[in-house]
């Protein structure tokens, strides 16, 4: 269907066209209720067997009938109930990228309809619409130009390039042209800052530029990080162990011929101590804390689990403008006709006479706000001229007082360039500033030669090069055209701008390679600004390679996959281009993290292992594709959350490792007694208690350890490697045996201490086990501190592990020493027997001291 590009579409063909295509707005994703995210926490392992605990524990509280009994199940229940709870709270927040898209959308439409121009709802506009665009407006859809004045449009947030890309109806654009290349096609969401256009729509909706990224949004799927992915695992085999625990029980007890009742709450008591009912609610916790250390560093995370994963990045894949660099143009280089070639601010004459005219023939101005920032209004390669004028004493609005304006020639995109006709001095001139190559070709005067290889070496450098040059008039022309001023120009000089680097880049680009981290710039701007900036901060190195967005796509994934690790800059990508990057490293085992700010940064955020968004230039669609956003901007911030993210991982490790070692002490404790005496040492109840009262509050204050001096000379964790790896889950085995041992001392020493084979010579054994069970746990949370001697570090360092400790030696007391002691089938014990309990409880201090300075022996002979 052929519009009249006069007439525009008729409204017969709008119904027809609106039918086809459908409303030009983006599709939502189906957002997951409340009620389903609830029903996903029961999905886990170690829930299931808690569920299935309680469910025989009020079975056998039925069959038994008394009151009391349904004590336990009740207990299991509730502690499910709140896990799942806590876990909806966490993982609720809904997703923002695709409304943010959807906001991106332009709300009206400026259209040309049964030759009628009209303004309606952009959500009606339809492929082959004639849509009309002035500076400041959005574009309501993707459209090709028609016609086109000096059009320029903002597409930084789509292609990520810092300078409006300039537009032109006439030009020819080969089929496979990238996005920022594309110079006859104008895109939904992207604003004009320059010029007037007519143009007809060729993409509404999804059909868009916009709709393919919030497509790849949409079809993307929240990943497990590893964390999550290991403590999934643990679930698993730890459910394992129960089950295959159980069945041995059962086998055992039944040989016996125990009762089958009895047989079931061992079983129970087996399954409870086999699951660390409290560990995913500790580690929610642990993480949040360290979110809010983060947030203290200006990083907000926005899932918990990923401040783990950041912690594990191996690769850094960086947007270049705004996040490496300042995205804001600015002018650094001037050289004049005489052959100085000057840094901007050296104050000489020459440089400031050419400062003064060049800032004359510009539209843009800065404005100095009451805080003290600047505002830069207009295009960025005239703002940077008028700003360093100003910074050198000649604000435009006194240039343009003292050297008033009588004439101008707007810039278009075939001169390219600009010419303005002031008064200076009494005398009028006319002042052309544009593209070298087409300037000199108007010059009668100047050293164009030697201009030539300085424009040359300044662009060779990553510098914007304007020149500029004058003619001295008879009169004020009364209808300026090029043919009349644009010729027999004398040359004054050139002009260099660059969007610069940050300060603090280069540093933390130092800090990451340190660390072991692979720092990669993503940019959509040019390979050879791209490569300049990533060489002067060092993420550019001797044998790197800097590739294009083509070259890229003419590259099967099986080469990229042999490249990929000497590739450091990628230049002119496509969103499609910067998600296979961040997949190829992710085909190599690496934890990937992906830093940006634009829309076209959106799809590969939310692929990347971990994204980061920028918080001051970031799009809303940036921040809610990421995991994290910087509120500072600062790419140096990535460095301390990496920090950060290290540094709660071991905490979390160490965490894990405490828990864990109390629950192998349960199960063999259980298991073993089981085996030797057909007796079982604790109750499902008592072992509730230790786990979830007794053992969290010193779980939770070991997390917020603060993190290690030397975290960031360590080489990132490989992707593959387990929570247990490089001996660890040998250890927890270890500690685990040691509970067991001293608990199944404590049981028999408390048995002894009644008449043998009552019902309270058990109770004795099961309330002395209890005791120095949950209170040599204490002990070990101090241990598990460091891998150093505590003499060393300091016992009690860590104030908020000694209130801990401290709050859960009273909760202890509460319950050995009240009558609440009846509810959990305890009894009171002697003096003596509470003494000896109190030395078996520090045992583990001794132990473990013993072992540190074994190992600190063997460390200092090697």
């Amino acid at each position: 269907m052929t519009p009249d590009y006069q007439k525009g579409l008729t409204t017969e063909q709008v119904k027809q066209l609106q039918e086809k295509y459908g409303a030009n707005k983006l599709k939502e994703k189906k957002k997951k209720t409340n009620l389903q995210r609830f029903a996903e926490q029961f999905k886990d392992a170690m829930i299931l067997i808690l569920i299935a605990a309680a469910v025989i524990s009020f079975i056998v509280a039925c069959v038994e009938g008394e009151p009391k009994e349904f004590f336990e199940p009740v207990l299991i229940l509730v502690i499910v109930i709140l896990n799942a709870v806590m876990g909806v709270m966490q993982e609720s927040k809904a997703e923002k990228a695709l409304d943010a898209l959807k906001n991106l959308s332009a709300p009206h439409a400026r259209v040309i309809r049964d030759g009628v121009e009209q303004v309606i709802d952009a959500a009606e506009l339809v492929p082959g619409d004639i849509i009309k665009l002035e500076a400041g407006d959005f574009v309501p859809a993707d459209a090709k130009l028609i016609k086109s004045v000096s059009l320029k449009s903002e597409e930084s947030a789509l292609t990520g390039e810092s300078v409006p890309a300039e537009k032109d109806a006439e030009a020819i654009v080969p089929e496979d042209a990238p996005l920022g290349d594309r110079h006859n096609m104008v895109f939904s969401g992207c604003g004009i800052t320059y010029g007037t256009a007519t143009a007809v729509v060729t993409g509404t909706g999804m059909d868009t530029e916009m709709g393919k990224i919030a497509n790849m949004l949409e079809s993307s799927e929240d990943s497990q990080t590893p964390l999550q992915q290991k403590l999934s695992k643990l679930g698993k085999y730890l459910g394992i162990v129960a089950i295959l625990a159980c069945i041995i029980i059962f086998i055992v007890g039944l040989l016996d011929g125990m009762a089958v009742m009895e047989i079931f709450m061992v079983a129970i008591s087996l399954a409870v101590s086999a699951i660390p009912e409290g560990l995913p609610a500790i580690v929610t916790i642990v993480l949040s804390i360290g979110v809010q250390r983060m947030v203290k560093k200006n990083a907000i995370i926005r899932r918990l689990p990923a401040v783990e994963t950041l912690g594990g990045a191996s690769v850094i894949c960086s947007d270049k403008t705004g996040t490496l660099t300042q995205n804001r143009m600015t002018l650094v280089k001037i050289y004049t006709d005489d052959g100085a070639m000057e840094d901007v601010g050296s104050n000489s004459e020459k440089a400031l006479w050419l400062l003064k005219r060049a800032a004359l023939c510009c539209d843009g101005s800065v404005l100095t706000k009451e805080d003290g920032t600047v505002q830069h209004i207009g295009d960025p390669t005239e703002t940077s001229i008028v700003f360093a004028a100003q910074q050198q004493g000649m604000p435009k609005e006194a240039l343009n007082e003292q050297n008033p304006r009588v004439a101008e020639i707007p810039f278009d995109s075939d001169r390219k360039l600009m010419t303005t006709v002031n008064r200076i001095d009494g005398k009028i001139i006319a002042i052309t500033k544009g593209a070298f190559d087409m300037l000199a070709l108007r010059c009668k005067a100047g050293n164009l030669d030697a201009a030539k290889r300085v424009n040359d070496e300044m662009s060779s450098q990553a510098l914007r090069v304007l020149a500029v040059a004058y003619r001295e008039l008879d009169a004020v022309p009364q209808n300026p055209t090029s043919e009349e001023l644009e010729k027999d120009l004398t040359f004054i000089g050139l002009v260099g701008m660059i969007d610069p680097p940050r300060p603090e880049a280069k540093a933390a680009v130092a800090v990451c390679r340190k660390a072991g981290i692979k720092p990669v710039m993503i940019t959509g701007d040019h390979v050879v600004t791209a490569s300049a900036i990533a060489r002067e901060i060092g993420i550019l190195q001797d044998g790197d390679e800097a590739i294009t967005g083509v070259q890229l796509d003419r590259m099967p994934d099986s080469e990229l996959d042999q490249r990929v690790r000497n590739i450091s800059v990628y230049a002119r990508v496509s969103p499609e281009n910067k998600i296979r990057i961040v997949r190829a490293w992710q085909r190599q085992n690496e934890i990937v993290s992906m830093t940006g700010d634009g829309v076209n940064d959106a799809p590969a955020l939310k692929a990347a292992d971990i994204g980061c968004a920028m918080g001051i230039t970031g799009t809303d669609v940036a921040k809610g594709a990421a995991d994290m956003t910087l509120t500072d901007d600062n790419f140096a911030t990535i460095v301390d959350a990496v920090r950060e993210g290290r540094g709660i991982y071991a905490n979390i490790k160490k965490v894990v490792g405490f828990l864990l070692g109390t629950n192998i002490g349960e199960i063999l404790t259980v298991f073993f007694a089981m085996i030797l005496w057909r007796e079982s040492p604790f109750l499902s109840m008592q072992l509730l208690w230790i786990n979830l009262v007794t053992d969290s509050l010193p779980a939770i204050a070991l997390g917020m350890e603060d993190v290690e001096s030397d975290v960031m000379d360590q080489k990132p964790r490989p992707k593959s490697e387990g929570l247990f790896a490089n001996g660890y889950g040998i250890r927890i085995a270890l500690w685990g045996c040691m509970f067991a041992v001293l608990s199944l001392a404590a049981y028999q020493l408390g048995k002894m201490m009644y008449m043998p084979g009552t019902e309270a010579a058990q109770q004795g054994g099961q309330t002395l086990a209890f005791m120095v069970l949950a209170l040599s746990q204490v002990v070990q949370a101090f241990n598990m501190r460091s891998a150093h001697s505590l003499f060393k570090v300091g016992m009690f360092r860590n104030k908020k592990l000694n209130f801990a400790a401290l709050s859960s030696a009273v909760l202890m007391a509460l319950v050995l020493f009240t009558p609440v002691r009846t509810i959990f089938g305890l009894v009171s014990l002697s003096p003596a027997a509470y003494l000896v309990g109190f030395g078996l409880s520090v045992a583990p201090l001794v132990v473990m001291e013993i072992v540190k300075a074994i190992e600190e022996a063997i460390k200092g002979k090697k």
